[in-house]
């Protein structure tokens, strides 16, 4: 890596960055959220609960069209109080699915996509109790358990907590989320303002992706404002190569990643 103190672009990166780099990886693990839902219930062959299913059918599309509506900036009055019901009872429906469902894949679905809703509201404090819910639930899958537990400490991260993000961050992961894992890890420390830490888990994380022969545009953003250069990777061998899903986050042999939920971030790549 190279140090590149004097770039003229770092106030223009620092600021696309605080703007769009949490939204992207979030999305990531969102992705993987949705991703790793669905391959659970595949791999492991879990007797469908047509009623607990059916039930999460229901929390999808209202959160479709909630997402959906939400997006357009010039919503009248009328629209905006629509959007408000809409929202309140797409919790409602997600605490009644916990309520009756808690132990299940379904839940914990449901419970990120709530999660995501509330950071797009700035409830970081709800997202937080949201995703705590949502990691106590006992999948018995690594994966499931580190794309919440990432986005978890990401959302404490954004309340304020670095202390605590550290800590949840830290906790031992699959080595195929140890490059978002790293990459969160730099967010935590730059935020603590210790650059040398930042700098050195940024690096590992490129590293790591570097392997893999992936991008993160962001990742890279984040290194440059801090004067390092990353050294520029590979575009993988084929297009088929590339479309291919890059990585095994869970313990399941069939099992691998394409990485979103948020909405959106996670090889690793849902769970930025």
């Amino acid at each position: 890596m190279a140090q590149n103190t004097q770039s003229p672009n770092t106030d223009n990166s620092m600021q696309a960055l605080k703007q769009y780099g949490s939204y992207i990886f979030t999305a990531i693990l969102l992705a993987l959220a949705g991703y790793f839902g669905w391959t659970y219930w595949q791999d492991n062959h879990a007797r469908v609960d047509t009623v607990a299913a059916d039930h999460y059918a229901d929390i999808q599309r209202l959160n479709e069209e909630v997402s959906l509506a939400a997006q357009n900036p010039d919503l009248e009055a009328e629209a905006l109080t629509a959007l408000a019901a809409s929202r309140t009872q797409l919790n409602k429906d997600i605490d009644a699915l916990v309520s009756t469902h808690g132990d299940s894949v379904y839940a914990w679905q449901a419970l990120m996509i709530k999660a995501r809703q509330q950071v797009d509201s700035d409830d970081f404090a709800g997202a937080t109790e949201t995703l705590k819910k949502a990691l106590a639930i006992d999948l018995g899958d690594a994966g499931l358990s580190a794309i919440t537990r990432l986005r978890y400490a990401e959302t404490l991260l954004s309340a304020g907590d670095a202390d605590a993000a550290l800590a949840e961050a830290n906790n031992d992961m699959p080595s195929s989320f140890e490059a978002s894992q790293q990459e969160l890890l730099g967010d935590i420390y730059l935020a603590k303002n210790d650059e040398d830490a930042a700098i050195k888990a940024y690096t590992n994380a490129w590293n790591l992706i570097s392997k893999r022969q992936e991008t993160r545009a962001v990742l890279a953003l984040k290194m440059e404002s801090l004067g390092i250069v990353p050294e520029p990777i590979s575009e993988p061998a084929s297009l088929i190569q590339a479309a291919a899903i890059p990585e095994t986050a869970t313990q399941n042999p069939n099992v691998n990643v394409n990485d979103s939920v948020n909405n959106s971030n996670v090889s690793d790549q849902a769970a930025q």
